[in-house]
């Protein structure tokens, strides 16, 4: 099989190549997935540029966890399933073969069927992405009567966070940092953008919550944000953590403790089995019902790998970058 891969850590094009390699067979409740997408996420090119902690979990690694494909083997104990398009979740979480190659052998619960109107494209981004805003929005228990803060809100995250907040009955704020990421929040269907490079946080979001400020914010950033959270929140409120940017953070620990306010962490690759299940039959749904706007932004070939890899690392595109296995 064709796949991309390194063997060492460093810049994309100094060490990504792409090559063929064995084509892999499933095990006994394994399948084997005929790729024909892989969806590039920030966690591919860290692990694969290395640093804070980051190691080669083996001597060669093919990167990304999401993509999608069809069913083209089947090991003992899995029946029915030969032919089935499907989507990838965690497929290089822990294991040294993810997606950015023809074929990939995974368990055969980590292959989601994909309903027949989503595109593979669209199926190479939901592993990470889509449920990453999926258990955000379960665990910040929006409804009806809620209004959400959604920290940069023009991220692939964020993109799928407002219309699942918006499917709940929200009121959706979100934060972005020009004109192009409003009009791409504001398509997702947020109420209010704050410029945050152009505007106190603080204030505008007070001034839009009549002094009262937000019933939940989910965060990007907890190291960069963590600062505002006395400015934002409202007492009670809620904070659901997907990431941050740094191994430690200040908070304002008296501030949050006096003002009863929850903080939740989750990493979208460890989820508990009965939220991921509750999660993927939600996304499902959504998925066959057409409720959910995707925002693929570049496609590219597997030779082009190590491009797919600057533009994330840059942040220069909206939407996800996907690279094309057929």
């Amino acid at each position: 099989m064709r796949a991309a891969f390194y063997t060492q850590q460093g810049g994309a094009r100094e060490v990504l190549r792409t090559a063929e390699l064995p084509t892999p067979e499933p095990g006994p409740g394994e399948v084997r997935v005929r790729l024909r997408a892989s969806g590039v996420n920030p966690s591919d090119w860290k692990s694969r540029r290395g640093g804070a902690g980051r190691r080669m979990s083996a001597p060669l690694i093919i990167p990304h966890s999401d993509g999608a494909g069809e069913i083209d083997a089947l090991g003992a104990g899995v029946a029915g399933r030969l032919g089935e398009r499907v989507w990838i979740w965690n497929g290089q979480w822990k294991r040294a073969h993810g997606t950015a190659a023809e074929c990939i052998v995974v368990p055969s619960a980590q292959a989601v069927r994909l309903p027949e109107n989503v595109g593979y494209e669209v199926g190479g981004c939901l592993g990470i992405p889509a449920l990453t805003a999926i258990q955000a929005v379960r665990l910040a228990r929006i409804g009806p009567e809620t209004t959400v803060l959604i920290a940069g809100g023009a991220g692939s995250v964020a993109h799928y966070a407002i219309q699942l907040a918006k499917l709940r009955g929200a009121r959706v704020i979100a934060t972005i940092s020009n004109e192009a990421k409003a009009t791409h929040a504001r398509a997702a269907g947020a109420d209010e953008v704050v410029n945050y490079r152009t505007e106190d946080v603080g204030e505008r979001v007070k001034a839009l919550t009549g002094g009262r400020g937000v019933d939940a914010l989910i965060e990007m950033d907890l190291s960069t944000n963590a600062r505002l959270y006395s400015s934002v929140l409202r007492p009670h409120a809620t904070v659901v953590v997907y990431g941050t940017s740094a191994s430690e953070t200040a908070l304002p620990g008296h501030w949050l403790m006096i003002n009863s306010v929850t903080l939740r962490f989750f990493l979208v690759y460890e989820l508990p089995a009965t939220d991921r299940a509750a999660g993927i039959d939600e996304l499902t749904e959504l998925l066959a019902r057409g409720r959910l706007i995707h925002t693929v932004a570049r496609r590219l070939p597997l030779e082009a790998i190590a491009e797919a890899h600057e533009l994330v690392e840059r942040g220069e595109v909206m939407g996800n970058v996907v690279v094309d296995i057929h």
